[in-house]
This record gives structure tokens, C-alpha cells and sequence, in this order.
């Protein structure tokens, strides 16, 4: 008998909502029950995401708490920062069968103090931020299969922690010296307009922004440390290129000895053998945006500058996918016990 999972997406009017209800749709052991937006109730999903046209005949319906937990198997949160801290709890008091997946930074950052430092709110919801469980699969799977919570990485820390790991776990790099330089499309600042996204003011253009600030800098610490013998302390720029999706990061790193860019290699290649997500490209190839547009893969290649004693990993991701929804749903096939490739293994726009 096929597995049939009842999922609702809550604040699906996005583009993490419209990704993960696109991937949702064309998963063969799901069925959407609610896609909510307070206020576009009654207005068709297609009207926000045209590309469902034809393909989900749904309207948007207003959050009923107790409703989508109980109608639900697992409720993906696509809120902003801050709401889902009374959210999430909510929900999942309302049914202790239920399982949530939370796309914001709500329930990543295990430290509460480094929490509210960042992102400027108390969090309140401890029970609950002791109980989640980090949704990276590639290096929390066993967790992620028995939790009920799941708080789903971030894009730029996705695409720094799957880049770095292995020489973390290999003990090859000195703490104090990771610089972390990504890029990342415009999607990434989400569907609302602001003057930084405005098309005459990123397009044909390349900027950084909140620099030495961003609030993905404590996950990827948290992350990086979690793998290392010491606290991990980085240097982080983002920076914000005219395309729609995609974050490729440039890692730079001192080695604590010697390492050839062919033991390197191998700590790769060795790590993600049996992952079904990371590719590491063959030698000579190095990570592009497009080779992942639309997929859930990450693509990393590393190197040894011997002449400086310094690593320098390249990743490359779909922001919205492997950074976002198509994670999400990884998270969940995990948790039901199913192939973690369920679902994601369309292949992607390489033009």
C-alpha cells in the first residue's frame, strides 16, 4: 500500500510556498490538503503561481490553527523570522501526531541569547527549540527521521556547510581563518519589493550587502563549530547578482599541515559518496549556478593553493530548491520514512 502523506503549507504565497507546493504537487505519496495566506483568502493558487495553472485547482484559505493540524500529517511553515516562534508550538500542541517543517531561522539557532542578538527577538519557545532537530540531511539524518520538528537550513549556510565539512572533520583547518564569499540570485530576498531588489537597482550590477552583519553568520558558526575542536569565528559577504535563483559560494581556508589537493579530493568524494545530492565534480570542473537551476543538488569542488597553505572549496545551489523547499522536502521524505529522493529527482534548466 503507497504511503499517502497529508501535507499543508502554511504562508503560500511566497516563493519558498509556491516552490514547495510545485515540488508538493508533483510528489507521488502527497496530497495537499491546505495552502494558507490570511489575506488572499479565496483567491486561486495559480493567480500567484501561474505555473500551477491547470495543474492544482486550489484556493488559498485563511490559517485555522487546530484545523491544519489536524487535517495534516506535516505542515511546512513559510513565514517570516519571527512568526513562526508562536507558530510552530501552536501547531504542534494542537496534535502530537502532527510534524513540522519551519523554513525560517526560528528554530536554527540552538542558543536562544545568540538568537535574540541576531535577529532582535526573545525567543520564548525553549521546549520546542531544544526539540528541533537541524534539517540538514547530508549530516543529521537519523535525527531528522525521529523528530517531530525540523528547522531547514538556510540557503547561504547550506551552501557553506556542505562545502566546508569535510576538511572540519578531516581537523585540516584553522578556526579563525574561514572566509565565506557568496552569491546569491535576487529570489532570495523573497517575493517583497524593496529598493535593494528593484530591477534598476540590481540589474546589471553585482553588490555586496550587509556585510560583516547578515544573520546567517551565527548558523553558519554554530554549523562549522559543530565539526571542528574549536569555535569556529568567520568572515561572511554576500553579495546580491542580477539572476533570479542561485548562490554559489567561494570558501577560502588555512590548513593547520600539509594537504594535496588530491588527499583534499578524496575527503571529499569520500564524504558524499552516498549522498544522493552533493556532486563532487570531477577534477577541473568547478561548481556554475545553471548546472543546478531547478535541482536539489549542491555541487562543490575543492583545491590546495600550496603556495599559500590555504583550501578553497566552491559550492553551488539552487537557493529555492536545495537552499529552501526542495530540502524541505528531503526533510520530509526523511521523517516518513521514505527515499530521500522522492520527488527531487527531476532534472534542471541547464539554459
Amino acid at each position: 500500500m503507497t504511503l499517502e502523506i497529508k501535507a499543508s503549507i502554511v504562508g503560500a504565497t511566497g516563493y519558498l510556498g509556491g516552490e514547495m507546493t510545485r515540488l508538493l504537487v508533483d510528489h507521488p505519496n502527497v496530497e495537499i490538503v491546505d495552502l494558507t495566506s490570511n489575506s488572499n483568502q479565496g483567491v486561486p493558487v495559480w493567480k500567484f503561481h501561474p505555473g500551477l495553472r491547470g495543474i492544482l485547482d486550489k484556493e488559498f484559505v485563511g490559517l485555522d490553527i487546530d484545523g491544519v493540524a489536524s487535517e495534516s500529517d506535516v505542515v511546512i511553515c513559510a513565514v517570516p523570522h519571527g512568526a513562526a516562534l508562536e507558530l510552530v508550538p501552536k501547531i504542534l500542541e494542537a496534535n502530537e501526531d502532527v510534524k513540522v517543517i519551519d523554513l525560517s531561522a526560528d528554530y536554527r539557532i540552538r542558543d536562544p541569547a545568540v538568537y535574540t542578538q541576531w535577529y532582535n527577538k526573545v525567543h520564548e519557545t525553549g521546549e520546542w527549540l531544544g526539540k528541533a532537530v537541524y534539517g540538514l540531511p547530508e549530516y543529521y539524518f537519523d535525527k531528522i527521521k525521529k523528530t517531530r520538528l525540523v528547522a531547514n537550513p538556510g540557503c547561504y549556510p547550506t551552501s557553506a556547510i556542505l562545502a566546508m565539512a569535510p576538511l572540519f572533520d578531516k581537523g585540516a583547518v584553522k578556526a579563525d581563518s574561514v572566509i565565506v564569499d557568496s552569491k546569491s540570485g535576487v529570489s532570495g530576498a523573497g517575493r517583497k519589493l524593496s529598493e535593494q531588489t528593484h530591477y534598476p537597482e540590481c540589474n546589471d550590477s553585482i553588490k555586496a550587502y550587509a556585510v560583516a552583519s547578515h544573520r546567517h553568520t551565527p548558523e553558519i558558526e554554530q554549523e562549522f563549530t559543530a565539526h571542528c575542536d574549536a569555535d569556529v569565528k568567520i568572515s561572511f559577504t554576500p553579495h546580491l547578482t542580477p539572476m533570479n535563483r542561485g548562490i554559489l559560494s567561494t570558501i577560502y581556508c588555512s590548513l593547520k599541515g600539509d594537504l594535496t589537493t588530491d588527499e583534499a579530493y578524496g575527503l571529499y568524494t569520500k564524504a558524499y559518496s552516498d549522498k544522493p545530492f552533493v556532486r563532487v565534480l570531477e577534477r577541473g570542473t568547478w561548481p556554475e549556478t545553471r548546472f543546478v537551476r531547478g535541482t536539489n543538488f549542491c555541487d562543490i569542488q575543492v583545491t590546495v593553493d600550496e603556495r599559500t597553505n590555504r583550501a578553497i572549496v566552491v559550492s553551488a545551489i539552487d537557493n529555492l530548491i536545495k537552499g529552501g523547499a526542495g530540502q524541505a522536502v528531503q526533510n520530509m521524505n526523511i521523517m516518513f520514512s521514505l527515499d530521500e529522493r522522492t520527488g527531487l529527482m527531476a532534472t534542471g534548466v541547464y539554459i
